[in-house]
């Protein structure tokens, strides 16, 4: 049995959670854009956002399968796990290069849900996914640094006490290596909110809470800096690694719920004194949409795997997202085809699941840059870009 099946007593006890925020309760804040703050609060209550928190610190001490475990879950019971998500994957950079006192001063108020992490300020509008070419830049003066610059799609901002921002450092032509020059800070979003960072909401086709951040020289304490400065792109590296497992997992939960709800509605409808699920016209695609499904899932196992016993996963990690993703999609449209207009209509929820589980052919990585990195990384072909 692989580390992401050993946590049926997760699963469970997550599923029963989220009975108590059914369709309905979903479908009113994506009509309204809300965040859902009382399934947020439910779920720290629980114990499940800390799960990757050391008991020393007031988590559960658990390992990244539990927390894919966890998201999947969320997904497959017709809930968005994207509105927290993100405190599980911020963690590793926290947890690996954080120092004591930073750990002692933040984890434990996380894990008792005083404070959230849930912004990650890594991307940005001119450099996108090419995050060595970022240009915030962060200039120390005394026990202080200066932030100055912008951050687009970062989700959550306005719902989060603190950030995980990548910002650099030292110039790009100033650096012998490219990755260098770039720092990690842990952001206190209300300080920040009063000392020239402003956070603007992005309406976008799916209630994920995106916002893009301004800094105008917002001061942020040098007792901030996570690790060494100029290091922090490796730092946050295996934060990378462990978001795509994670977003991987949530598209499998996602895929679930839709091959259920078209097994399920095929089954029952009937057309022309038979249930269309007798076509094989209709049961086909959903058969080919599982098996698809089944696929992903097991590379989403090996990158857990990988992960866990501390091996570079880089290549499983970009995989498991890829195929993960590709298979809610092919999901969502067959759930779609197969509940013909019903398919359209908001009270089935499969509108809303169909619009949210797009998001993840493009994030938090797009499919081509995967596909440029497994050419390039893994298959030895020549550099793309």
């Amino acid at each position: 049995m692989t580390p992401y099946e050993m946590h049926d007593n997760i699963r469970v006890a997550v599923a029963r959670l989220c009975e108590d925020f059914p369709g309905d309760y979903w479908r009113d804040l994506d009509e309204r854009m809300e965040y859902p703050t009382r399934f947020v609060d439910a779920l720290t209550k629980s114990g499940f956002l800390s799960v990757l928190i050391p008991e020393e610190f007031g988590g559960a001490g658990l390992s990244l399968s539990a927390a894919a475990a966890i998201l999947e879950t969320l997904q497959s019971s017709g809930g968005n796990g994207g509105a927290c998500h993100a405190q599980m994957y911020t963690m590793g950079t926290l947890l690996r290069h954080g120092n004591d006192d930073q750990k002692a001063r933040y984890l434990p108020r996380v894990a008792s849900g005083e404070l959230r992490l849930q912004a990650f300020g890594v991307t940005e509008p001119t450099s996108g996914t090419d995050t060595l070419s970022l240009r915030t830049v962060a200039k120390r003066e005394g026990d202080t640094y200066r932030i100055t610059g912008q951050k687009v799609w970062t989700s959550r901002a306005e719902h989060s006490d603190l950030m995980i921002l990548l910002a650099r450092t030292e110039a790009k032509e100033n650096v012998a290596k490219k990755s260098d020059g770039l720092s990690v800070f842990i952001v206190d979003m209300q300080h920040a909110l009063k000392n020239g960072m402003t956070v603007l909401p992005i309406r976008t086709m799916m209630n994920h809470s995106s916002t893009e951040i301004y800094f105008e020289d917002v001061p942020v304490p040098a007792e901030n800096l996570i690790g060494e400065e100029g290091k922090g792109f490796k730092y946050i590296l295996s934060g990378m690694n462990a978001e795509r497992i994670l977003i991987a997992a949530e598209c499998i939960g996602d895929a679930k719920w839709f091959i259920d709800r078209a097994r399920r509605y095929a089954g029952e409808r009937e057309v022309f004194g038979r249930p269309i699920g007798a076509n094989q016209g209709v049961q086909f695609p959903i058969a080919k949409a599982y098996a698809a499904m089944r696929a992903a899932e097991l590379m989403v196992q090996h990158a857990v795997t990988k992960y866990e016993s501390g091996e570079n996963c880089g290549a499983e990690a970009n995989m498991a997202k890829m195929l993960a993703a590709d298979a809610s999609w092919e999901a969502a449209n067959v759930c779609v085809q197969t509940h013909g207009g019903f398919g359209f209509a908001a009270e089935y929820d499969i509108e809303r699941k169909f619009r949210e589980t797009r998001l993840y052919q493009v994030a938090p990585i797009s499919t081509n840059l995967i596909l440029a990195y497994l050419s390039e990384h893994v298959l030895d072909l020549p550099r793309s870009y």
